[in-house]
């Protein structure tokens, strides 16, 4: 991802932002949060309600059109956070008009539009940054560094629950949500994030094999999930993904089990060290207590801490820390989830390509 744009170094960073519905806040937010160094400039949202709400909210300029946005907007970086399934055909039509782009998770709905996307923003010379908040928790960030510390020794097994609730209303609430080509089910809208920890914290899968089922709600998409994976380095594990869970948000965590370590984090968004325990102490253990945090919703606090590395890229000071190709990597393990399900059979990976 080589971008041949001039870092901004004189003026603050101008965003554009695209689809002003639920996760639209947490950007508004982020971008509050980092007023000094950046300013949003436009909104733009087919729904003329949302589209007021966000104007008055932000005091940017307003736009039902995405067209007319790129058109006139005089930002650096186009932010979707529209439907997943548009996120392909308009990222591609910002970085051909010149722009930056952030897009919101799943970065795609179908593996092919993934590809096609990191594809149209390298041709047209054009950063692609993929929203992967829960990333920065502090509590993943030490395990992150616990792993690439060599702490656990060997790594046995990896477990992923994301026990949640999501009532007809929420799917009720929009025509594109629950929809195969716009959503995808539970593992491709909700547990994205923690698909993404799969690869993540414990490096590449090897194969893949997962039961999906629509239990409950009146949907396309599975609004539950299993899925048996197999990393390239011998560890085995789950993934448990529902969004039945009676009557409220329980549980989202990950527990590795290794050779010389121990770790679950829980709470409802992986937000609580549940057990950190390793053979050989190290100063890290001392940030544990520190790095749980209470969650007012399951997005955590990332946003910010997000925006602070895009912001910094643009302006020349940093790398990206998830791009087009890092986003590809849960993709394609979400769409080896559909495919075994579907076909009743294990997938390798890579995907073919």
């Amino acid at each position: 991802m080589h971008s041949s744009r001039p870092p901004i170094t004189d003026r603050k960073v101008r965003i554009a932002l695209a689809g002003c519905g639920r996760i639209a806040a947490n950007h508004f937010n982020a971008i509050e949060r980092h007023a000094e160094r950046c300013e949003l400039t436009d909104v733009c949202d087919v729904d003329p309600a949302a589209l007021d709400a966000a104007v008055t909210r932000t005091k940017a300029r307003g736009h039902r059109r995405f067209a007319d946005m790129l058109a006139s907007t005089k930002a650096d970086i186009v932010v979707l956070a529209t439907p997943s399934g548009m996120h392909p055909a308009q990222a591609a039509e910002a970085a051909r008009a010149g722009f930056d782009v952030m897009t919101e998770k799943p970065m795609a709905t179908r593996w092919s539009d993934g590809l096609a996307m990191v594809r149209a923003c390298d041709e047209a010379g054009a950063r692609l940054f993929v929203v992967k908040q829960n990333r920065r928790n502090q509590t993943l960030q030490l395990l992150k560094q616990a792993m690439e510390l060599g702490r656990f020794g060997r790594i046995y097994m990896i477990n992923v629950n994301v026990y949640w609730t999501r009532p007809q209303s929420y799917y009720d609430s929009a025509a594109w949500r629950g929809t195969w080509e716009f959503d995808g089910g539970a593992f491709m809208n909700q547990a994205s994030h923690y698909i993404d920890l799969l690869d993540w914290i414990c490096g590449p899968v090897e194969s893949v094999m997962a039961y999906t089922g629509t239990l409950a709600r009146n949907i396309e998409v599975e609004d539950t999930g299993v899925a048996a994976l197999k990393w390239r380095n011998g560890a085995m594990g789950t993934i448990n993904v529902t969004m039945l869970t009676w009557p409220k948000n329980l549980e989202g965590s990950i527990t590795i089990l290794g050779e010389r370590g121990t770790v679950r984090i829980g709470g409802v968004a992986v937000n609580e060290i549940k057990h950190w325990e390793f053979e050989t102490p190290d100063a890290m253990d001392s940030l544990i207590g520190d790095a749980s945090y209470e969650t007012t919703s399951v997005y955590g606090f990332g946003h910010p801490l997000y925006y602070d590395n895009v912001i910094s890229t643009l302006r020349g000071e940093a790398r990206p820390e998830t791009d087009g190709r890092e986003g590809l990597k849960s993709l394609e393990l979400i769409i080896a989830m559909y495919l075994s399900a579907r076909d009743g059979k294990r997938v390798n990976l890579p995907l073919a390509y």
